[in-house]
């Protein structure tokens, strides 16, 4: 830092704003709207493919320390390549904070969250040429990152392991639900019946259609259910494998009662998990599981996955299955559908709990926190 009135200027890349919900867009978008609050010295600068819009659908990053600055939607390649070095320099950051990767030309210094390395410890869902290309760039950025951050103890962990690093090298930003926006109660059942829902007659996956999510064994499970039975309905965007899960949907005749939302507005998100009568989220791996906590917080019973980070984001609140065991998958929803108000007041009440464990405003402080450590340290 050049001086003692210097005011710290950290840049964001958020070229996930407009694109397909994930994990690493919800993590920036709850860590940082509590991070430019908590440190109103730091002047942030988001890049972001379309200003206008993101500043109309978040509208909490109107602030005097927030600048919004258009990064042009180019290729992976050509955006680590040069784009956001570029940009480094010309906005003269004294930290870039990215995901996953590091700029392949750096003129300056960097942070990194790596949410997962699950490409590294489950490369069966992922393409050889993504996880080849990930394995790389991550060792590049656990080795070369002035700070790291990590979304779970899971993860962290096993970055630590996969990486030989020390434990104090990476902090942990937990993800988290926005408890202003993910609620109990009846509000929003207009939504559901938007949709052509019924509030509390069906069961609800949030996820990117892909294989790591599972879908399929999902489908499978919920054939298996005892009709008449409630609708399945699957809220996410087709990624990459997506054909099969409609294959299957098909080749079982369950047409009729599967419901595939793939353009749900954000708005609209809370209201639909809400009116869910249970959530079924049965991930093969996940670096931390977000939908998981939102699902509780709404006040909805949960069933998740016993495998890598959805232990620790579940707690003792979620019934956890094998995601691999089919029978378990079905066994555990039809107990989830037919057990008494009791038992379902009692499930509901500790994910509520178990969701307030986890919140924006604890993870930006502990990302501010680091901020401060390094930035100090260069002074």
């Amino acid at each position: 830092m050049d001086s003692p009135n210097h005011r710290a200027r950290i840049g964001v890349d958020f070229h996930t704003a407009g694109g397909i919900f994930q994990g690493s867009r919800s993590y920036l978008l709850g860590i940082y709207r509590e991070a430019i609050v908590l440190a109103p010295d730091i002047d942030f600068i988001f890049y972001v493919a379309e200003p206008a819009v993101f500043l109309r659908e978040q509208p909490e990053f109107k602030r005097p320390n927030v600048q919004i600055v258009r990064l042009r939607q180019l290729s992976p390649v050509l955006r680590l390549a040069f784009q956001l070095a570029w940009r480094q320099w010309r906005d003269q950051l004294d930290l870039l904070h990215v995901q996953y990767r590091l700029p392949f030309l750096r003129v300056g210094a960097c942070a990194c969250t790596i949410h997962d390395v699950l490409f590294e410890t489950h490369p069966q869902f992922f393409s050889t040429q993504f996880a080849r290309m990930a394995k790389l760039t991550s060792r590049m950025a656990v080795r070369n990152a002035d700070l790291l951050f990590a979304a779970s103890d899971y993860s962290r962990a096993e970055i630590e392991r996969i990486y030989n690093l020390p434990p104090n090298r990476i902090r942990v930003t937990h993800g988290a639900a926005d408890l202003t926006r993910f609620y109990p109660g009846n509000r929003g059942a207009e939504v559901a019946s938007r949709y052509r829902l019924t509030a509390g007659e069906y069961i609800c996956i949030v996820g990117r259609i892909e294989p790591r999510k599972n879908h399929l064994g999902l489908i499978l499970a919920y054939a298996n259910l005892p009709e008449p039975r409630p609708t399945l309905v699957v809220i996410g965007q087709r990624d990459f494998g997506f054909h099969r899960v409609f294959e299957e949907i098909q080749r079982l005749g369950l047409d009729p009662e599967i419901r595939v939302l793939d353009t749900v507005d954000d708005q609209d998100l809370p209201a639909l998990i809400r009116h869910a009568r249970l959530f079924v989220y049965p991930s093969f791996a996940e670096g931390f599981g977000i939908p998981v906590l939102e699902a509780m917080a709404s006040g909805v019973p949960v069933i998740t996955s016993n495998t890598t980070s959805l232990p620790e984001v579940a707690g003792d609140a979620a019934r956890l299955v094998d995601p691999e065991d089919i029978d378990a998958l079905t066994a555990a929803m039809a107990e989830e559908l037919e057990a008494g108000a009791e038992k379902r007041a009692s499930r509901i009440a500790a994910g509520i709990d178990q969701a307030r464990r986890f919140s924006w405003h604890k993870s930006a402080s502990a990302l501010v926190e680091g901020f401060r450590e390094w930035l100090k340290g260069t002074s």
